[in-house]
């Protein structure tokens, strides 16, 4: 899952109650920090991946090394985190909570699409339905969430500017091209062990990119009254 992993913070961003509200460059950053946080390790060489031809029908990840970010209790370690980075900013529980929450969803939408390759607390059992093999329902799932509540966050803000008009297009256009790139990029044709450092630093690229878009998008809208 990649955009999917988005729904979350389109969905508080757009929050009713402004207390629960939280930008949407920031929940951006939130959902993904899990994944901006194993690539960065990766390219450490602290946690580790291979790309392994046709080891799901959607990617050749085996995500065989990554405890501290990918395991429950490292999943909950970096919504603490960021929950109290949060609380610092705002003075706020709320929000703070919901930040936690949006970083904990990463981990709960991966459960969804992984193999068996996530852990409660980086050792065996490993956990995952495994719906990276079976394309016709992931990808359905994946693009309902995905624009069923970038709609929804359209649908509740209103332009500041002419830069606020174009900005869910360009955001919604953001979003598609790398998730292509995500579900259409060819597998390899043999085992590449370590994945290239080249594989994360593209990872961190589009999650850094796209976090900036929907952080431009904010300040081009603001909340329907």
């Amino acid at each position: 899952m990649f955009i999917g992993h988005y729904a979350p913070a389109l969905l508080a961003a757009a929050a009713y109650n402004p207390r629960y509200r939280l930008s949407l460059g920031i929940g951006f950053v939130a959902t993904q920090l899990v994944d901006l946080a194993f690539f960065s390790l990766q390219l450490l060489g602290v946690e580790h991946f291979r790309l392994v031809p046709h080891i799901t029908a959607m990617n050749a990840m085996d995500l065989y090394d990554m405890p501290w970010t990918h395991s429950l209790i490292g999943s909950i370690g970096w919504a603490a985190l960021f929950a109290a980075v949060i609380w610092v900013w705002r003075r706020d529980p709320l929000p703070a909570l919901v930040a936690a929450m949006l970083v904990l969803s990463h981990w709960l939408f991966d459960l969804l699409v992984h193999r068996p390759d996530l852990t409660l607390w980086g050792q065996p059992p490993r956990f995952g339905l495994g719906l990276w093999d079976h394309p016709v329902i992931e990808i359905p799932l994946e693009l309902a969430l995905a624009v069923g509540t970038l709609a929804f966050y359209w649908s509740r803000t209103v332009p500041t500017d002419r830069a606020g008009r174009l900005a869910p297009p360009v955001l919604a256009l953001v979003m598609a091209a790398f998730q292509a790139i995500n579900w259409f990029e060819p597998q390899p044709d043999h085992i590449i062990d370590p994945a290239p450092a080249a594989a994360g630093r593209l990872a961190l690229f589009a999650y850094l990119l796209l976090a900036g878009v929907a952080w431009w998008t904010a300040r081009h809208r603001r909340i329907r009254l």
